[in-house]
């Protein structure tokens, strides 16, 4: 692939050095692919904007997708025209592969782009970068599917759209409501870390890209928009919705597995604790502790009471802790903690015996002195008392499991 960068210089866009231009906040990505006809009306109506509108320096990057027509000539004059219009040409097709490239390479403070058929209106260009470059924001998207959104298109990508959307919340756990909107930007030094990571080069760039976003625990600010169908579309729904599922399958293969490294990710740009002492995430995982801890009492209270005529209340206890301590251990490293794949699984397990051990030690011991102090007590006492020392213990897990896969998601070799 050849990446050729114009900038108003005159010659071949492949070999024409791009011209100096003063680090920007904002560069606007336009990618196109055979858009001769449209492409200098947005330019023109976008720099207009961008010079009456935004109180950043702006630039608008041109990202021609190996156009066959007259687009890259209409691009290279604009770009002759206005200091503040460059042209990035590649040899391969790819709105994701463009958008890469371009972000990648970018000075620019934030990284934003849009369609060129300029579907959604301008004046929610500042409200998508504005919390960007403030900071308070790490990913902006504009979004067609809330309330407050005007919204003109056909039945066909409406139904398509929020089913898609649908398909994301269930199989992705994505919180975001528009994933396709071409409306979108991001703070660059993010962009940076996270384009690596993303596989696709198409259409479902987008969704992978905000997918990741989430799960590394960045703040996306969503922006309804004023969105008009663009009936002269060239985009083949079907295909496109065929890549999409396809991209939807493999990222929540590589999440459950574990092969993006999202914990790692998560330390370096995840956003500092709230409240000083309670780590981001801390509450979420204390609730899905207890669901597991309260499947796993019951699955240990029926143990006990099912083994204990057997093998008496020592041995009934070993066996029903032991069970349900394997068990509370690959949920809770799956679950609570988000830790995925069979890396470092056993290993776990050994550090979950670990903890499995205490708990042992202290049922067995409120066993024995129960005992002592009332020969005659009945299974039932016995049950409670154990009940009682097993959420003593259970407090004793959560802090041990955080420890345990804290360290993992920091790459400790324990």
């Amino acid at each position: 692939m050849t990446n050729s960068l114009v900038g108003g210089a005159v010659g071949r866009p492949e070999t024409a050095a791009p011209r100096d231009v003063a680090t920007v906040t904002l560069d606007v990505v336009i990618p196109v692919y055979n858009e001769e006809r449209d492409l200098e009306r947005c330019v023109r109506r976008l720099r207009e904007y961008l010079d009456g509108s935004v109180p950043y320096p702006s630039r608008i990057t041109v990202a021609d997708n190996a156009s066959t027509d007259a687009t890259l000539a209409v691009a290279n004059r604009l770009a002759e025209e206005f200091d503040s219009v460059r042209v990035v040409h590649l040899d391969e097709k790819g709105r994701g592969r463009a958008l890469r490239t371009v972000w990648s390479a970018s000075d620019a403070e934030v990284v934003a782009y849009m369609d060129v058929d300029l579907s959604t209106g301008l004046n929610a260009l500042l409200p998508l970068v504005a919390p960007l470059v403030s900071g308070h924001s790490d990913v902006a998207i504009g979004t067609r599917l809330t309330r407050s959104s005007r919204v003109v298109r056909g039945p066909k990508r409406e139904v398509i759209s929020r089913c898609y959307n649908l398909i994301l919340r269930g199989a992705l756990r994505a919180k975001f409501s528009d994933a396709q909107c071409g409306f979108k930007a991001m703070r660059t030094d993010v962009a940076r870390q996270l384009l690596p990571l993303v596989e696709d080069t198409g259409w479902f760039f987008d969704t992978e890209l905000l997918v990741l976003a989430e799960r590394v625990g960045l703040r996306i600010h969503e922006v309804p928009v004023d969105w008009v169908d663009d009936p002269d579309s060239t985009v083949d729904i079907v295909s496109t919705a065929v890549a999409d599922l396809k991209g939807v399958l493999r990222v929540g293969r590589a999440l459950a597995t574990g092969s993006l490294p999202v914990a790692a990710l998560r330390t370096s740009l995840g956003r500092e604790p709230l409240v000083p002492g309670v780590p981001h995430g801390m509450v979420g995982q204390l609730v899905r502790f207890a669901v597991i801890g309260v499947v796993s009492t019951i699955a240990y209270a029926l143990l006990y009471l099912l083994l204990h005529p057997l093998f008496g209340a020592q041995a009934a206890n070993f066996v029903a802790l032991l069970a349900t301590a394997i068990f509370n251990t690959a949920a809770n490293r799956a679950f609570t903690f988000g830790v995925r794949g069979p890396e470092g699984a056993a290993k776990h397990q050994l550090q979950g015996l670990a903890v499995f051990a205490f708990g042992l030690l202290l049922t067995s011991g409120s066993l024995f002195v129960l005992h002592t102090t009332r020969p005659d007590v009945s299974k039932h006492l016995e049950l409670a008392v154990l009940v009682i020392a097993n959420l003593v213990a259970t407090l004793t897990r959560f802090i041990a499991l955080r420890w345990v896969f804290r360290n993992h998601d920091k790459g400790v070799d324990l």
